[in-house]
């Protein structure tokens, strides 16, 4: 059973966006046109570049912002107010899911790219507010973003948490690969698997539904 993969997680790690709400709730899609609005304002180039360089720095630096910090100098508080500065009206209350992150044994934690006070909105949203032992956003691990090792040891440090007896949840295929170097067990979160010609040697489970895949756990 999946469930005995997990006897030894006392720490449980869950990614915001498109983990802890389903990517139809479609919040990124308002992120990303504020992003590519604010990369337009302040750097005076047309849409076409500031969709060009939004994608290619969240390619090459881990997310936008990363990639403006390093290049341009850009101040992350205005930027990350701005671009979280979005409707929550998509999200619906989870009862279910709420019901099994209560039930894991141990400390749950969010660790999120965005910011603590967004995710906080997020969860309110999903009625998961309470729930969480913390709530880490991009600010607790110095601005460095996921897939970062660096991001990972800051807010792994500040937790005091123990990888090695711990369990992230992550959408993002790139975000499982430090985990999975440090002893996490790891557990991708999305509609699809990676296909055979992906590298999924760090991701040890796929889940198209982790309200199901946490009822596994604790039901077993």
């Amino acid at each position: 059973m999946v469930a005995d993969h997990f006897t030894h997680v006392s720490d449980w790690v869950f990614d915001l966006d498109n983990t802890l709400y389903p990517p139809a709730a479609r919040l990124f899609d308002q992120i990303e046109v504020r992003m590519t609005n604010w990369v337009m304002r302040e750097l005076r180039v047309d849409q076409a570049e500031a969709n060009r360089l939004r994608s290619t720095y969240w390619r090459e630096h881990g997310t936008t912002l990363a990639g403006l910090m390093r290049l341009h100098d850009v101040d992350p508080g205005p930027y990350l107010h701005d671009v979280h500065d979005i409707s929550f009206d998509s999200l619906t209350p989870d009862l279910d899911l709420a019901r099994y992150i209560k039930a894991l044994p141990g400390r749950c934690i969010v660790y999120t790219n965005g910011t603590a006070p967004y995710a906080e909105q997020v969860l309110a949203a999903r009625g998961l507010s309470g729930l969480f032992d913390a709530v880490y956003g991009v600010e607790h691990a110095n601005f460095h973003p996921k897939p970062d090792r660096a991001a990972f040891d800051t807010v792994f440090a500040r937790d005091g948490l123990s990888p090695k007896r711990a369990a992230m949840f992550e959408d993002d295929p790139r975000n499982l690969a430090v985990p999975h170097a440090l002893g996490m067990r790891t557990v991708h979160v999305a509609p699809e698997a990676l296909s055979s010609s992906e590298p999924t040697n760090h991701i040890h489970h796929h889940t198209d539904d982790l309200t199901g895949f946490l009822a596994r756990l604790v039901n077993s």
